[in-house]
């Protein structure tokens, strides 16, 4: 007996590689399925943030709620990285319009008549109005995600956020890509992506900036049936104003609004990457409806 089948006999949830393609760029992943399960998730990830960060949540949600959950990585970053840093030519726009859609269509190949869900982290929850597809996805989470300009960050962070955005360009521009040690959160980013995040972040309106020049608008009726707009009260990067901004996008959803509070959950912070830090494992219960 194989250790997959020993898995489902024990009751844990089964990790598959799995690869999809987004184009021409085929994306790395994992699927984490339970036995039985009632229906079928994908996990869309923050800049920066590799899959495998997601990995605990995503077996927990597997083997507590029952969800086969989809997790992976971007194009040119993690394990969809296909050569040198320094090569890539993946955008944020690449990221969020294309990898995140095709990751969608991936899910409902899966899915059968199983229903579909979505979670999505910062980058995760900004473009869903944009995918085809969605319009069959039952529920929806959305987590830090918000329509932020460098205005919105509580000072000192405000301060910190202005010298990353203008003192982090040269180096960028001269290496090629944005070195992991200075987002803090994970491996290097293309300089396509860098470039996208840069500007959203320091435009009103945010990646909205380029509808219309370099992204299509998005559908207001395309996001429906439940959604949960989670915000982090010590989240400095995406404060809970911006968060709640992004509920415009999405009006044919049932939206509902909540923040995490760090003390009633036992801990001293979360911030921004932290509700999906298995650390940080007493939020989770709180992010799926």
């Amino acid at each position: 007996m194989d250790g997959g089948s020993d898995a489902r006999l024990s009751g844990s949830p089964v990790i598959e590689p799995v690869s999809f393609g987004s184009r021409s760029a085929p994306l790395s992943g994992l699927w984490i399925a339970p036995a039985a399960p009632g229906a079928v998730t994908v996990l869309h990830g923050a800049t920066g943030v590799p899959m495998r960060f997601y990995l605990p949540f995503a077996s927990w949600l597997a083997a507590e709620h029952r969800q086969a959950v989809l997790i992976y990585d971007y194009r040119d970053f993690g394990a969809s990285a296909r050569g040198p840093v320094r090569d890539a030519r993946a955008t944020m726009i690449d990221w969020g319009l294309r990898d995140q859609g095709a990751a969608l269509a991936e899910l409902a190949r899966r899915a059968g008549p199983l229903p579909m869900h979505v979670i999505g982290h910062s980058l995760g929850g900004l473009m869903l109005g944009l995918h085809h597809g969605m319009e069959r996805v039952s529920r929806t989470v959305t987590v830090g995600s918000g329509l932020v300009h460098v205005s919105d960050h509580p000072w000192p962070f405000r301060a910190v956020a202005r010298l990353f955005w203008h003192g982090t360009l040269p180096v960028a521009e001269a290496m090629g890509y944005l070195p992991g040690r200075l987002t803090g959160f994970g491996p290097a980013l293309p300089i396509g992506v860098w470039r996208d995040w840069r500007r959203w972040c320091l435009r009103r309106g945010n990646w909205l900036s380029d509808v219309g020049e370099r992204l299509p608008a998005p559908e207001a009726g395309r996001v429906r049936g439940a959604m949960r707009l989670v915000a982090v009260a010590d989240d400095a990067h995406v404060p809970p104003p911006a968060v709640w901004r992004l509920m415009a996008l999405y009006p044919a959803a049932v939206k509902r609004q909540l923040v995490l509070h760090p003390g009633e959950h036992g801990l001293k912070r979360i911030g921004h990457i932290g509700p999906f830090a298995q650390a940080n494992a007493a939020v989770w219960p709180a992010l799926v409806p």
